[in-house]
């Protein structure tokens, strides 16, 4: 199982890294909270345990980011033990609550309770957009269209951006949440990124690319993937 531990705390992380992994947890780490974000997209952890106080992205901040498109189970380990610490975090998205300083064996019982809670993992999703299919799973986009199939090659910004819509299909993603997890926050007005990567995939997927039926822009939000 994948545990991402986002904290600007070097030994602290060190440490962590070194107890999670002797207890059979594969670990990833980031020092900052756009770090964090971007890591959780590109690796999908099953838990993020994430301090509140880092550098170029808060804690909140980061957990409003991730829950943008993300369900994995949030423990926030902070040094912060005030009241209104706690709710602005859990209002965010956190779901269960450290207070530095901690002992390991309250942590893994955490981590323990947390993990219990997740659902069966279900297998990665594949979709149809009509005679396409890109399949998550296998990492591989098929047109069907022809005699014969044909592969269709997504650059690897391509499949985060396709992979994100498809794990939110029928749902408005909004460009800053795009923006945030695959270029990280220093980028989340950089629309231009989303304008060109959308183009493209239109291009890729759909029948008629200068009429989308698939993947649709939400005017000033954001965009959708339609499946129906």
């Amino acid at each position: 199982m994948k545990i991402l531990i986002a904290d600007d705390d070097p030994q602290l992380l060190r440490a962590l890294r070194i107890t999670l992994t002797a207890k059979g947890y594969e670990i990833l780490t980031a020092s900052d909270g756009a770090e964090a974000v971007s890591v959780a997209a590109e690796h999908r952890p099953a838990l993020v345990l994430l301090d509140l106080g880092m550098p170029r992205l808060d804690g909140v901040e980061a957990i409003h980011a991730i829950r943008g498109w993300s369900e994995a189970p949030i423990l926030v380990v902070s040094g912060r033990a005030g009241a209104a610490d706690k709710v602005d975090a859990l209002d965010a998205g956190a779901d269960d609550y450290v207070t530095k300083p901690f002992s390991i064996e309250e942590l893994l019982a955490r981590i323990r309770a947390l993990t219990r809670r997740l659902p069966v993992q279900e297998a990665e999703p594949a979709v149809r957009l009509g005679d396409i299919t890109v399949d998550l799973a296998a990492r591989r986009v098929v047109d069907t269209s022809g005699d014969e199939p044909r592969t269709i090659r997504l650059t690897p910004t391509e499949w985060q951006v396709i992979e994100l819509l498809i794990r939110n299909a029928g749902r408005l993603v909004t460009r800053q949440t795009i923006l945030t997890s695959i270029w990280g926050t220093e980028h989340a007005r950089d629309t231009g990124y989303l304008r060109l990567y959308l183009s493209q995939l239109r291009k890729k997927l759909e029948p008629d690319p200068s009429s989308p039926r698939y993947l649709l822009t939400e005017p000033g939000m954001g965009y959708r993937l339609e499946l129906g």
